[in-house]
C-alpha cells in the first residue's frame, strides 16, 4: 500500500513538473494533479491493454514507435475524463510531448522514491 501511495504521489509531482515544461499542458493545482494521476492509473489499467492489442500490428510495423502515439492518446483521454477543469491538455502535440516528458520525469521521480524507500 505504501508503494502504491508513493507511486501516486510521484506521478502527481511528475504531472506538475511536466506542466511547467510543456506548453499546452496545464495542471493548475496539486489536487488536480492527484486526481489526474488517479484517472491516468485507471485509464492505463483498463483502456491501455485493449488498445495495445488492437494497435499491435501498426506498432510492429513502426518498430514500436506507434507506442508514443498510443501514450499521447491515453494521456489526452485521461485529461478528458478527469472531472477537474484544472487539468487540461490543449492539443495532440501537447499530449505527445507531455507523454514523453512525463515518462522521463516520472521515471526519475520513481527511481528517487525507490532509493529512499529502501
Amino acid at each position: 500500500m505504501k508503494h502504491f501511495l508513493l507511486t501516486w504521489l510521484g506521478t502527481a509531482v511528475a504531472l506538475l513538473i511536466t506542466a511547467h515544461i510543456v506548453p499546452g499542458f496545464v495542471v493548475k493545482s496539486f489536487v488536480a494533479a492527484l486526481l489526474a494521476a488517479a484517472v491516468m492509473g485507471l485509464v492505463n489499467a483498463f483502456v491501455r491493454p485493449i488498445l495495445s492489442i488492437l494497435a499491435f500490428p501498426i506498432t510492429l510495423l513502426t518498430f514500436g514507435l506507434f507506442t508514443f502515439v498510443l501514450n499521447a492518446f491515453l494521456l489526452w483521454l485521461a485529461s478528458i475524463l478527469t472531472p477537474s477543469p484544472d487539468f487540461i491538455i490543449k492539443d495532440f502535440l501537447a499530449a505527445f510531448l507531455g507523454s514523453i516528458v512525463l515518462s522521463v520525469v516520472s521515471s526519475v521521480i520513481n527511481y528517487i522514491l525507490r532509493t529512499i524507500e529502501e
